[in-house]
């Protein structure tokens, strides 16, 4: 009985714990029927708050743009396609490249995307209002490259270079290398450094070596490597010194003085070859590396010091010519268009270097001096002086290197290419003489 009536109290205690349950809950009806989405959702968010209209506006602007853009129209030779590059403006510590214009080359039928077939070489000649640097300049203009010369002018002339003032592939840049530069081209040529002995011994330091054969050139490889250009070292056949191997190919390691009066010169160049194979192992630069020989032509200074200059310039004042020592330290003389040849091979093949470019013709200071006479005056004398402190005996270069890897070698003999540089400096002689009232 007992027991009975406890499970009755445990079943009413059910009932009222689900009361107010079942009180709460509304009476169950049928569910609400959802029709199936007639489109998918990507469609419903475009034709929401038109979105479409938007689409098909920005579809119809960009359609329109690419239609009428000038360098899609149909092209023919006659309608060239400008171009311009703009340098970095970004660092204040850096001087930066003003525009330089770049027109389009050569012809193109059809529809030509934008960028495509608009680009040029764009090349940067530091010291390139210099002798050597200006005839590279002008053979890169003549080939259709735009160009960039950087130059502080310690030894370089803005005369060299003006009759390309007003050009649009040409850019002047007085700027010395021995400070960064920033600038976006395809190859550097690095010339910038003094060369003649009047010039390196001035200021060894900051003109020649610590600065400008090292400094600058970090910073011409430093601007390689950040563009990713082909880098171009013009060296000297002063890193042999004064040669135990004759004629000196580019496997000899030279005989130099490291504490000379040359060394700043000497020994500045042979470091900067070292930085540029270091920067080419290291850090994967293109470079390439001339060793240059005596180089003559139109354009050298007057008195600089170097052999032809010298005897070339003291001739026409009809003053002696000054020869050091015996006379018979012998010298081999290129002229400045063959150099320029060669320098444009090695940048534009596949090989490093280093290469010899000089002319293998071996003259005397004596046999030079007479060559000079001949040319100039007959009459001319020649007045011997004490040698100078660590002059080479013997230069003479074995170019079967660049015969065989670039296929260069010098044309111009000395007797064709000297009365070139005669007419020069005869011009430059007389405009100087008439400045000073004589």
């Amino acid at each position: 009985m007992k027991l009975h009536t406890q499970s009755s109290m445990n079943h009413r205690r059910d009932e009222e714990v689900t009361m107010p349950l079942s009180q709460n809950t509304p009476p169950s009806s049928p569910k609400t029927f959802k029709h199936p989405r007639s489109l998918p959702r990507s469609i419903n968010y475009l034709l929401k708050e038109q979105r479409l209209i938007f689409i098909l506006v920005g579809i119809l602007i960009g359609s329109t743009f690419f239609i009428l853009q000038p360098s899609l129209s149909l092209l023919t030779p006659s309608s060239p396609i400008p171009k311009s590059y703009q340098g970095f403006d970004s660092d204040p510590g850096v001087t930066h490249a003003s525009t330089v214009t770049m027109p389009y080359k050569g012809s193109v039928t059809g529809r030509v995307p934008v960028g495509i077939g608009m680009k040029r070489t764009r090349v940067v000649v530091t010291g390139g209002a210099g002798f050597v640097g200006s005839h590279l300049v002008d053979k890169l203009i003549k080939r259709g490259d735009d160009v960039i010369v950087i130059d502080n002018f310690f030894t370089g002339r803005k005369e060299n270079v003006m009759h390309h003032f007003g050009n649009h592939r040409f850019e002047l840049i007085r700027h010395d290398v021995v400070e960064p530069i920033l600038l976006e081209v395809d190859q550097i040529y690095h010339l910038a450094c003094p060369a003649s002995p009047v010039h390196y011994k001035y200021n060894p330091i900051l003109n020649c070596d610590y600065k400008t054969n090292v400094m600058g050139t970090l910073n011409m490889l430093g601007l390689a490597k950040r563009i990713g250009a082909r880098f171009l070292l013009t060296s000297t056949s002063e890193v042999y010194g004064d040669p135990l191997e004759h004629p000196q190919k580019e496997t000899y390691w030279g005989n130099v003085n490291p504490i000379g009066v040359r060394s700043c010169y000497d020994e500045g160049k042979r470091t900067a070859e070292t930085l540029t194979m270091d920067y080419h192992r290291g850090a994967g630069v293109e470079v390439r590396i001339a060793r240059i020989f005596n180089t003559y032509g139109p354009r050298m200074c007057l008195d600089d010091g170097r052999v032809v200059s010298n005897f070339v310039a003291q001739a026409i004042r009809k003053k002696p010519m000054t020869v050091y020592g015996d006379g018979k330290q012998t010298r081999s003389f290129q002229y400045v268009s063959d150099l320029v040849d060669g320098l444009m091979a090695l940048m534009d093949g596949e090989h490093i270097g280093p290469f010899n470019l000089g002319n293998p013709g071996e003259f005397t200071m004596l046999e030079l001096a007479e060559v000079v006479k001949e040319v100039i005056d007959p009459s001319a004398t020649i007045e011997f002086r004490a040698n100078t402190a660590d002059d080479p005996h013997k230069r003479k270069p074995d170019i079967s290197r660049a015969k065989e890897l670039l296929n260069w070698e010098p044309k111009v003999p000395l007797r064709d290419g000297l009365p070139l540089m005669v007419n020069d400096f005869r011009n430059r002689i007389l405009n100087e003489d008439e400045g000073k009232g004589n």
